[in-house]
């Protein structure tokens, strides 16, 4: 605006004095005049020029900005994805954690099932060895002697104790049966049962109507002979008969009916002397092992 008034101001200048000026200053105002002309143009350009490089650098900072903005947005985007992974890695190695105490857990559960395992045994062990001590290696052919939880199961075999066919106990199981008393009166507290088991075929005798009375005469057999002969006391002794119904092996040939006609002589010790047998188990030597093997203490 400034070099506007001036050029207007030389311009007046020259019309009203163009009359009282000679014509060599006239000649040297219109000089000074085109180079204010070309200074005014040329400023002008500057200006413009000035005014597209501000719009330019208007632009280029509102997109600068808007990239910032994006720049920010993405960093709080990738802060929030690293706060969330550190929770989960936080979270995941607190479940990590928890994970190995129950594992921990599990397995000092394990050892201590085991070393329960191996005190069974070894009871187990005490118990056959005390109950089979007395019993020849003919004897043991037809007895089979289990222990499981401190519970004695004496199997004896029909041939070895009755006559085919008979309730009636035979001569031959007498000196059997006078251990297996010398086992049982050693154990004055235990209680006894003799269980009758036979096979499936069906019983032909005129006095005996069927399974269930073999079995159950045969215990009572063997009740009556523990009782009399050999002086048991009978509070302790009962006699039971399960007939055909408890096998322990098929009945469709004959060494699966022979191993079922059997007589059970069960004793169940009462806690006062299963503990005191648990305090007789060796703890060290002849125990077993977590895999089942047998473990000489030194």
């Amino acid at each position: 605006m400034k070099i506007i008034g001036i050029s207007t101001a030389v311009v007046a200048i020259a019309i009203f004095g163009s009359s009282c000026v000679s014509n060599k200053k006239f000649a040297a105002l219109q000089g000074t005049y085109g180079e204010l002309q070309n200074d005014y143009k040329a400023l002008n350009d500057k200006y413009q020029d000035c005014q597209r490089e501000m719009t330019g650098s208007t632009t280029r900072v509102r997109s600068l900005e808007e990239q910032i903005a994006q720049q920010r947005a993405g960093l709080r985007s990738l802060q929030d994805a690293l706060n969330k992974c550190l929770n989960s890695s936080s979270q995941g190695n607190v479940n990590i954690s928890k994970l190995v105490d129950e594992i921990n857990a599990s397995n000092r559960y394990i050892q201590q099932l085991v070393n329960s395992k191996n005190k069974s045994d070894s009871l187990n062990m005490v118990l056959t060895n005390n109950l089979t001590r007395s019993l020849s290696r003919e004897e043991m052919r037809d007895v089979d002697v289990q222990v499981l939880k401190g519970v004695v199961y004496i199997s004896l075999s029909d041939k070895m104790l009755y006559r085919s066919g008979s309730y009636e106990i035979s001569p031959a199981a007498g000196e059997t049966l006078s251990k297996i008393a010398k086992i049982i009166t050693d154990y004055r507290d235990y209680e006894v049962l003799i269980e009758g088991n036979t096979d499936n075929v069906p019983i032909s005798q005129k006095n005996i109507r069927n399974n269930w009375d073999l079995s159950a005469l045969r215990a009572s057999s063997v009740v009556q002979a523990l009782q009399t002969t050999y002086g048991v006391d009978p509070k302790r002794l009962t006699a039971g008969g399960r007939g055909e119904y408890n096998p322990i092996a098929s009945n469709d040939a004959e060494e699966g009916r022979s191993r079922n006609r059997r007589t059970q002589i069960i004793i169940t010790p009462k806690l006062d002397q299963f503990m005191e047998l648990i305090d007789k188990a060796p703890e060290k030597a002849d125990s077993v092992s977590p895999t089942g093997q047998p473990v000489t203490g030194s």
